[in-house]
């Protein structure tokens, strides 16, 4: 049986979202947002945050970082949704510059191209407008920047 939210202590909930930060990176909004449901006053949620700041448990950079290498290496994504999803999180321009030097050019270009070729190959039409544009929607939903897509494209479609 679950103690209802409500019945605990400040140090349990630190505990809890000390765990809760260190099996995965957190950015500041997400910690906010799971403290939301605490139904804490203000003060001690400003007072919980700043402990865990303190104690590195949040980390916007180590957040930013660890995201862009996770979501380009794991999930194929570019720099534009990166950032895209980056902005959504309240992370600064800063971080998100620093996250983006993450990705080595080398290995990003090497993982679109690969990626490309494979969507390229399973696109069911033949050669033309409607596996033209299957191609790019894709790669542009996966945040793929345009000029590297349609320089793609044209390599692609002889």
């Amino acid at each position: 049986m679950e103690v209802p939210k409500t019945s605990l202590t400040t140090n349990e909930i630190i505990s809890k979202l000390e765990y809760y930060c260190s099996y995965q990176d957190r950015c500041h909004k997400e910690v906010e947002q799971k403290l939301r449901s605490f139904s804490l006053l203000p003060e001690l949620k400003e007072q919980i945050i700043v402990h865990l700041i303190e104690h590195k448990y949040i980390d916007e950079a180590r957040f930013a970082k660890s995201f862009a290498r996770g979501k380009h290496n794991y999930k194929g994504w570019g720099k534009n949704r990166i950032v895209q999803e980056l902005k959504f999180r309240e992370i600064s321009k800063r971080n998100i510059d620093l996250a983006l030097l993450e990705l080595p050019k080398e290995i990003y270009l090497a993982n679109f191209h690969a990626l490309a070729e494979k969507n390229w190959e399973a696109i069911k039409e033949r050669k033309g407008q409607k596996k033209n544009k299957k191609f790019v929607d894709f790669l542009l939903r996966k945040g793929y920047e345009t000029s590297l897509i349609f320089e793609k494209l044209k390599q692609l479609d002889k």
